[in-house]
This record gives structure tokens, sequence and C-alpha cells, in this order.
């Protein structure tokens, strides 16, 4: 853990900090509406294909920088893990359980990276950050849960293996940090590139030759890949290199909530009261799990400083 050294912002910037990374759930609450409205039907590995790897490319060439030395499989560890693995879990579990219980099992991500943090980052899980999860998750419960939900047991295993993959990927992030001379740009395209690379034989294997697009499709598409993803994970890897993984983690209950008003806004569903209490106690999870900001780690100063590898891969330009 040496080789990276993070200070923690202050108060107002962590402020500033969490508001910018709470945009990245929120924006992958409209997932739903967009595909439904705007994407192929019954196409849900070519979706996450097209989400992944036209956005991974695009930031690649933006950033102009590949992985090197460790990070090679760094990066391919954690595209499978964030994007490779975790979408079509995630479309597997949305496709087979009704009611919304796969975003319920989504929210059990931030117990999930409780575990991982206290595994990979020597981070004991707090009473404060435990009470935070099952507050967020029986919120979100409360907002997408519907009496007629079915439980399937493949359905319960892929939207637990999603939410577990997503949250050991969120942790490793923290952990690795990036290298010297590495914007959180590129790392988000070498992870968007490794994971679209994985989904390729998948969406194949699945699904068979891609579907004719429309316009609209390609919109809806265009949509997903630059705002839903390119963006929107940028802004997410970009959070976790300035606050803690676990305090990142709890946001993503933001994302059933943002769904839930954009259906009422965008597509005419209804709230009932019970549903807005739910996303009171969403909301309350979500702060709730903010860890207080850390004081920056203080490196004693040396008169000829030992230059890590991985820094010497990527020097300063």
């Amino acid at each position: 853990m040496g080789m990276f050294t993070t200070s923690r912002p202050g108060s107002a910037t962590r402020a500033g900090t969490l508001a910018l990374t709470a945009l990245t759930p929120i924006a992958w609450g409209s997932t739903y509406a967009v595909t439904t409205e705007f994407l192929p039907p019954d196409r849900p590995m070519f979706t996450a294909l097209m989400r992944a790897l036209p956005a991974g490319l695009m930031l690649l060439i933006i950033g102009r920088v590949l992985p090197r030395g460790v990070w090679i499989w760094r990066a391919a560890v954690l595209g499978a893990l964030n994007i490779g693995a975790f979408f079509p879990l995630l479309f597997l579990a949305a496709y087979r359980l009704p009611g919304g219980v796969a975003a319920v099992l989504g929210a059990v991500g931030p117990l999930f990276a409780l575990g991982f943090a206290a595994l990979f980052l020597a981070e004991r899980p707090t009473v404060r950050k435990v009470l935070a999860g099952v507050l967020g998750l029986v919120g979100v419960a409360l907002v997408v849960l519907r009496a007629e939900a079915r439980l399937d047991a493949a359905g319960v295993i892929a939207g637990l293996a999603g939410a577990a993959s997503m949250s050991a990927g969120t942790v490793l992030t923290g952990r690795w940090g990036r290298p010297e001379g590495v914007g959180a740009l590129a790392l988000t395209g070498w992870q968007l590139t490794a994971g679209g690379l994985l989904l390729v034989p998948v969406a194949l294997l699945v699904e068979g030759a891609p579907p004719a697009l429309s316009g609209v499709n390609l919109l809806g598409y265009a949509y997903l890949g630059i705002v839903g993803t390119a963006l929107a994970y940028w802004i997410w890897f970009r959070g976790i290199s300035r606050l803690s993984a676990t305090s990142v983690a709890f946001l993503i209950l933001l994302s059933p909530v943002s769904a839930a008003v954009i259906g009422w806004a965008a597509l005419g569903q209804t709230l009932t009261p019970l549903q807005l209490f739910g996303m009171v106690l969403a909301l309350g999870g979500t702060l709730l799990g903010q860890a207080p900001a850390r004081p920056a780690r203080r490196v004693p100063a040396s008169p000829e400083p030992v230059r890590p590898a991985v820094e010497a891969a990527y020097p300063s330009r």
C-alpha cells in the first residue's frame, strides 16, 4: 500500500467530490428507462457489450496510454470485476427476477464492500456502516419490491454475485490506486476495454450475431456508452481515488431511487407513500455510510527517494 499515497480532501472538497461521484449512480438509474424505450428487446449481452467496449476504446484514444507491467493484469482483473462479470450478472438477474428483486440484491453491495474492505484494506466494519447498509437495503426494498415478486434461484445467485463483483472491484480499485502519471480517465478506459473484450465471446455465444439497429437504437446506445458508461465510470473511479472505497460503495443505493424517480417523471409510473418512505431510508443509509474525512498521511522526506518500479514505467510527461 505504500506504493501509492492519496491525500484526503478537506471537508468542503470532500463534500463536492461526494456530490460529483453521486451523479454516477443517479445516471445509472436511467438505464432501465433507456433500455425499455430506446433499445432492441431481449439483447442484454449485446447491450452490455455496446456499453463497455466502444466507450473503453474511445477513452483509450483520448488517454493515449496503455497499461504496462503489473498494470496489465490489474487492469484485466478490475475490468472483469467492474464490467466483464458485473454487466452479464446484472442483466441475468434483472431478466429472471421480476418485481425489483434484482435491485434489492444489488443494494447488498455496500455490505459486501465492507467485507472486502476488511479483507483487502484491513478496515474493520463499524457498527455505523453496517447499520447504514441495512438501512439502505430496507429502503431500496420498499422502493422497488412488489408483492408479486417471485424468487428464482439462478437469478438470486446472479444478483448476489453481481453485487459482490462490483463491490470487490470498487475496493480493489481503491487499494491499487493508479500508476504515477496516469489519470482516472485512462484507468477507466483500461477497465472498460478489458471488460468489453471479455463480453465479446459471451454475447456471441449467448445471443448470436448483432441485431439490426434503428436510429433510435443507436441514439440509446450512444447515451448509455457516453453518459451512462464512459463519463459515469470516469467520475466513479475518480471518486474512489479521492474517497474511501466503502464510502463510494454506499452511493450505489442512489441508483434504484433514481430509477424510480425517472420512471415516475418520464414513464408515468406511480410513487406510493411507502416508496417515498423507502427513498428517505435509502438516502439516510447513503449519508450514514459516509465516513468522516481522514487527514492526509504524512510521508517523511527523503534526500534521495527511491522510485518504485511502477512509477518508472509511467514517467511524468
